[in-house]
């Protein structure tokens, strides 16, 4: 049914096309790399279908995750997929799974930044450099790339508290109510967890550092 949601939204009639056909099961459960290397080989759009079919589940836990709402989930999951099967057919992508992991993470920070992350000081974070239109665009999503990569290096505790702090907006007391946590623990998290990902994102100042 979600799969069926992603492509009734879709103009391009060869989408909807592969959602007929995704309804037909597969006699052969092929890989990420057989399904690559036969759509390379015959530009059959359903073999991207497959692919993205396996990651759906994965997708929608993420894009709730950072989200938190299911409608805003699906149609960020609607967006990744597009992206992907637009991607997909200009480059080769050797793990899908962690492509389109990384696009869905980005995806998520853009839409939470643009409505969510401007209200708050975000004095702790990086700024981005004053250079050309073209360049500061690629270092923006560089630096969310690695943002995330961040968040996601942190311990379940600390993400979470990060998560609630920022993006949603809670107060101390706020996240107290809501958790298990005691205030103590709040601000030891939320401290603890700026420090980390400050030392992460200063281990990664440029694209081209290891």
């Amino acid at each position: 049914i979600f799969w069926g949601k992603i492509w009734i939204f879709a103009s391009d009639a060869s989408l909807k096309k592969l959602h007929w056909a995704m309804a037909k099961s597969p006699p052969k459960v092929y890989t990420d790399a057989e399904c690559l290397a036969a759509f390379a080989k015959d530009g059959n759009r359903e073999w991207l279908g497959l692919v993205l079919d396996r990651y759906l589940l994965l997708l929608l836990g993420v894009c709730l995750k950072y989200l938190g709402n299911k409608t805003d989930a699906e149609d960020a999951v609607q967006q990744v997929c597009l992206k992907a099967l637009t991607e997909w057919e200009k480059y080769p992508v050797d793990y899908p799974k962690s492509w389109l992991y990384k696009v869905a993470v980005n995806h998520c920070l853009m839409q939470l930044r643009k409505t969510k992350f401007p209200v708050r000081s975000s004095a702790e974070l990086p700024d981005l450099p004053e250079n050309d239109e073209g360049e500061r665009r690629l270092e923006k999503e560089w630096m969310l790339e690695q943002m995330a990569a961040g968040l996601m290096a942190l311990n379940a505790d600390q993400q979470n508290c990060l998560r609630l702090f920022y993006l949603e907006e809670k107060s101390y007391q706020e996240i107290v109510n809501s958790t298990a946590y005691t205030l103590l623990q709040v601000k030891s998290h939320i401290q603890n967890g700026k420090r980390n990902l400050k030392i992460f994102m200063e281990k990664k100042q440029t694209p081209h550092a290891p």
